[in-house]
Parts: C-alpha cells; structure tokens; sequence
C-alpha cells in the first residue's frame, strides 16, 4: 500500500518526520549501556572523569599568592562597601554586624595573604585592638554599644587600603 503526497509542503514536514525519527533511533541506540535501572553493568566506568581529569590538566592554575592578593582585594571591596551607609534608625543593626562581619573577613584574608601578617601589622593590630573591645559581643546592643570602635576601625582600615594599593589590585 503506498500513499501518493500531492502537496510539497506536506512531503516536506513528512521529510523532516523521517529524518528526526532516524535521528532518535540512532542516539537512543547509542545509550544502550544503560538500563532503567541505571548505568549497565558492564558500561564503561571512568571515561568521563577521565575526560574530565584531561580537560582540567589543561586549565592552568592559579597561584597562591594571586589566590591570597585575591582574598585581600575581595574582603577591602566588602569592607569598602559599607562606607556609603549610615547608622540611621532602621539600619544601624544591620551596618554595624556587617562591619563586624567584614573587618573579621578582612582579617582572616591578610593573615592568610601571600605578604603574610607582618605587612599587616598595623591593620591587624586595630582590628584586634576593637575585637577586644566588643569581646564576643556582637549582639545589637553589644554592637551598638561599641559602634565608635567598630567604625573608628573600618575607616582607619580603609585609609591604610588607599595608601596601600598593591595590596588590592
């Protein structure tokens, strides 16, 4: 039995039919190393990661010292961040953990940069000097309680930022 198509737009779709159905066989011929269980048992293991493994080899690392100045850069932009805020009604708590939270992340990143803690050390020593200060308490009250210190220090760390360049670019 065959059936005569007149219209060419009719043999067209009846066409591109065909050539996706031939298409769909062959690539779902192409996973038979799978079940509906999962992968075959007797399916190669390993080819991916191994791929993978190549294609990582070839991914040129960076290296510590670019990773630490990274760190830097990274916890000065966050801590530079806060600048532009005010200790208003509505904001204050949030500003102040937020600075806590960046002078703590600025420190664990120039303790840990390539220049190492004695670069640091002024820095360092005022973002102890005000960890001190709060002792743990970095509550609301704690935090507003010392908001002099906490934002004394901020600004004292970014002004030894801005005359440090190297540091962060």
């Amino acid at each position: 039995m065959s059936v005569r198509i007149r219209s060419a737009r009719v043999r067209e779709h009846v066409a591109a039919l065909a050539a996706v159905s031939v298409l769909v066989a062959v690539l779902t011929g192409c996973s038979g190393d799978s079940t509906s269980q999962g992968p075959a048992d007797d399916a190669p293991r390993g080819a991916a990661s191994a791929n993978a493994s190549t294609a990582a080899d070839e991914v040129p690392e960076k290296d510590t010292a670019t990773i630490g100045s990274e760190k830097v850069r990274d916890a000065f932009a966050g801590l530079q961040a806060t600048l532009e805020e005010d200790c208003t009604p509505g904001n204050c708590a949030y500003l102040l953990g937020r600075v806590n939270e960046e002078l703590a992340r600025m420190d664990k990143a120039m303790r840990a940069a390539p220049q190492g803690p004695a670069h640091y050390k002024e820095p360092l020593a005022w973002m102890g000097t005000m960890r001190a200060a709060v002792d743990g308490d970095t509550g609301t009250t704690g935090l507003d309680k010392h908001r002099t210190e906490l934002l004394d220090t901020r600004d004292r760390v970014n002004t030894w930022m801005q005359d440090h360049p190297e540091d962060y670019r």
